[in-house]
């Protein structure tokens, strides 16, 4: 269970980073396209904003489950501030159909972590499958055939 939190935490690091890449509130905001999905719902989930974070989710029971989990994660002032403050790295981005991409990213405050969303187009709204970020290596399988 602790290593669960403790990759809860990095998650959330990784998450908090798009400060240093922001285009403000624009950014904020945008779910346009994948990317901009992807950053807008780390960025809310490292700040804190799990309500926010939440709009860019789609919400299912797993999904729903883990992002109240993490949103419970206790951490220290420091962390709190070191993540706050990060910006987000996009190490890659792959596009696995018009409607699925994967997003490999980390951020300045935990540089040496890097982790993956799985970002679904549904309707004309981009939207964080967050489950694919806790069972990520069974479910590349399926997508890379």
């Amino acid at each position: 269970m602790n290593g669960y939190f403790y990759f809860l935490f990095l998650l959330f690091s990784l998450l908090a980073c798009n400060s240093g890449n922001d285009t403000s509130a624009s950014t904020s905001e945008n779910d346009e396209d994948d990317l901009s999905t992807a950053i807008s719902f780390v960025q809310a989930a490292l700040k804190g904003d799990f309500d926010k974070a939440g709009r860019f989710m789609l919400h299912d029971s797993v999904n729903d489950q883990q992002l109240d989990a993490v949103s419970r994660v206790r951490l220290s002032t420091d962390e709190k501030q070191g993540l706050w403050d990060a910006s987000v790295n996009i190490h890659n981005r792959k596009l696995i159909n018009d409607a699925t991409s994967i997003i490999i990213y980390s951020n300045s405050f935990h540089k040496e972590n890097t982790d993956t969303l799985k970002i679904v187009k549904i309707g004309d709204k981009w939207l964080v499958d967050f489950k694919y970020l806790f069972d990520h290596d069974l479910q590349d399988a399926a997508l890379i055939k």
